[in-house]
């Protein structure tokens, strides 16, 4: 059966690139092709300087996979696998191990392939949803508890931090989540694109590969990072049989990744800390510049604070549906939000993104357009 339409990237596709003011991006602030190779240290400027355009290793070059490694405690090269962007593991977790009659949870909102895709394969998904509780966005352990199946859920599928809503569980929190995977027998996959981006007086948490030998943590150079154009992803795990079957996966995919994205990529991650430090202090800079507009929105806006990420998920509380909203700024106005809708998420919620340099003139525009009607 053909899987169903991605709602969140076909309404991207749709109004990304015509957008006079992108508010809804999940991405951070990029630098350019120029900044990066400037910052090359003489191994990797060589290396670009005599980059021949072959292919290359399946599973990543030697030094990229070095590199990802290092941004973890414990990891070793030959325990990551290279992807093109996030979405590439993703699928090849839902395909290479998930099995028809699998059960499979996974908390929401979320992005829609982190459940569709294991659903598509045949697998028997349950979605356990966050809630906001004493102003915060909220996992109800028990639950999740309650979703899963002693010695049947075959995975536990979460966000941290979650898009669109900011979620980030406290160490606390985690560790239970953790716990929750061991004692059923699940592997804990790990979306944890946003690591490094906390907010306030948040703590960053242990990968999850770093928690349990038969984790899954999925990243990316596309968002903390701020350089999704270079397409580069990953999955690190102890569990070489996984890595083995994901890797196989790839063969049918995109085989290998693009050689000049992979020698960026390096480079990246070599300055690595200083590009997520400086888009971190973005984002909580913006974080609160979104929490005083809503506050002086005169309750046209409710918004449940993020802790971790580049996005929000706010609510228009006007009465007017999310969608006709979103699609009358848009329309009229050239400006782009996304309607919780495409994350079938009930009420009247909309992702913000506040990753960007240009969030605060987005912002304005957004608030000039509410003092106009």
């Amino acid at each position: 059966m053909p899987i169903p339409v991605f709602t969140i990237e076909r309404y991207f596709q749709q109004h990304e690139f015509t957008a006079r003011h992108l508010l809804s991006s999940s991405d951070a602030e990029t630098i350019t092709m120029a900044e990066l190779v400037a910052s090359a240290d003489a191994e990797t400027a060589e290396m670009w300087r005599t980059l021949r355009l072959g292919y290359t290793e399946v599973t990543g070059h030697p030094m990229l996979r070095a590199a990802i490694a290092a941004t973890y405690d414990g990891v070793e090269p030959d325990e990551v696998v290279v992807f093109s962007g996030a979405e590439e593991p993703i699928l090849a977790i839902g395909m290479a191990l998930v099995e028809p009659d699998d059960h499979i949870v996974c908390i929401t909102p979320c992005y829609q392939s982190l459940h569709e895709v294991a659903r598509h394969a045949g697998a028997d998904v349950t979605l356990v949803p966050l809630s906001t509780t004493g102003g915060r966005w909220h996992l109800d352990l028990d639950a999740l508890r309650d979703g899963v199946r002693s010695g049947e859920t075959r995975m536990i599928v979460v966000n941290v931090p979650n898009n669109p809503t900011g979620w980030l569980p406290d160490p606390v929190e985690w560790a239970a989540i953790v716990a929750i995977a061991n004692e059923c027998g699940a592997r804990l996959v790990a979306d944890e694109v946003y690591r490094g981006i906390e907010l306030g007086d948040a703590k960053r948490l242990q990968a999850a590969v770093e928690c349990s030998p038969r984790a899954l943590s999925i990243g990316v150079l596309s968002k903390a990072h701020g350089l999704p154009g270079l397409r580069i992803g990953w999955v690190a795990s102890k569990d070489r049989k996984a890595l083995d079957a994901l890797a196989g996966f790839k063969h049918y995919a995109t085989i290998c990744a693009s050689a000049p994205s992979e020698v960026l990529a390096i480079m990246a991650l070599r300055i690595g800390d200083r590009l997520i430090a400086r888009n971190a202090e973005l984002a909580r800079h913006h974080a609160d510049e979104l929490i005083a507009f809503v506050a002086r929105s005169g309750g046209r806006y409710s918004l449940t604070p993020p802790v971790g990420g580049t996005v929000a998920f706010p609510a228009l509380t006007t009465g007017e549906p999310v969608g006709t909203f979103c699609s009358r700024l848009m329309r009229d106005h050239g400006l782009l939000l996304l309607p919780g809708t495409t994350f079938d998420w009930p009420g009247e919620h909309f992702r913000i993104g506040f990753g960007r340099a240009d969030f605060n003139a987005c912002l304005a525009r957004l608030e000039e357009l509410g003092d106009a009607t």
